[in-house]
């Protein structure tokens, strides 16, 4: 069966089509927008006009992409920022009406799980490990040993509401820097407190991307997880807090969609880093997508 899944993230929509045979599968298509459906509106529990204009947008081009590719079945995901917006139906309205789409909204929890399910793809899971996922609404961190995940939580400290809740100078400056942190700190509530994990693996999108910046190739097209010499990863972390705006537009490593908030992104992978006082970095390039492709039931 051809199958295609869409998740309709806070920052991107992703458009992922396999061919799938059991829990076998083989990519034929994959694809991103840079929608921002969160924009504008997050922190008051809003999806713009504009937001859903461009949500919309995207949503029909991924639609003729699958009528080409003669999907044979489609899956639609919604996540932070849907999950939270007050007006949500009226966009998932529109997108039944206007592209006979069903969009299912799906909670922190499921949506933690289906990053799993993607990461185990490509990770043996023979010792202890956290996967984190960092994306525009919220942050999923999963704790998981060798029989599986121990906790799965979603956190409401993405990217994009901080970008939001805040104004920053470019390049950062000090204070900059521990306006995150703090917000991390109080968003979290002690959550990550004495942690000692070892081994993190981040769950693709910006992981990939700070991959990508450190070796200055587009990350291999292979199933398979990519670990990262982690004074080299941290080099490219703090390089990006100090850049300027001006500087991440020219490089072609960035999506447009990350280029304004990669200090941001990276701030935080740092402060993660050192909560869970993390000694190896591992990077999925599998995720939710491939999760919700080989997860017969939800």
């Amino acid at each position: 069966m051809r199958k295609a899944i869409i998740d309709l993230g806070t920052n991107t929509f992703n458009l992922l089509i396999a061919d799938l045979q059991g829990t076998n599968f083989e990519i034929v298509h994959t694809e991103k927008e840079g929608v921002a459906i969160g924009m504008g509106g997050i922190n008051t529990n809003l999806i713009t006009t504009e937001s859903m204009l461009r949500g919309e947008k995207a949503i029909k081009h991924f639609l003729s992409v699958c009528l080409v590719k003669k999907v044979d079945k489609i899956l639609a995901f919604g996540t932070s920022a849907l999950r939270d917006a007050s007006n949500t139906s009226d966009f998932l309205e529109m997108l039944k009406n206007d592209c006979d789409l069903n969009v299912q909204v799906i909670s922190g929890k499921l949506e933690a799980k289906l990053i799993y399910n993607g990461v185990r793809q490509v990770y043996n899971f023979d010792k202890k490990a956290v996967i984190v996922d960092i994306g525009g609404g919220s942050t999923e961190i999963i704790f998981t040993n060798t029989n599986g995940p121990t906790e799965l939580k979603s956190l409401n400290i993405g990217v994009s509401r901080i970008y939001q809740k805040f104004k920053f100078q470019d390049p950062f400056c000090d204070n900059d820097i521990r306006l995150i942190r703090d917000f991390l700190e109080v968003e979290c509530d002690g959550f990550l407190d004495d942690r000692n994990e070892e081994i993190m693996i981040g769950s693709s999108g910006s992981f990939e991307t700070f991959w990508e910046m450190t070796h200055e190739i587009e990350m291999p097209e292979e199933k398979r997880s990519f670990e990262m010499n982690i004074d080299d990863f941290k080099v490219t972390l703090n390089q990006v807090v100090k850049s300027t705006l001006k500087e991440r537009e020219i490089n072609k490593f960035i999506l447009p969609i990350r280029k304004i908030m990669a200090p941001i992104t990276a701030v935080k992978t740092l402060w993660l880093m050192e909560k869970l006082q993390t000694k190896r970095i591992l990077i999925s390039p599998f995720s939710l997508k491939e999760g919700a492709l080989v997860t017969e039931e939800f």
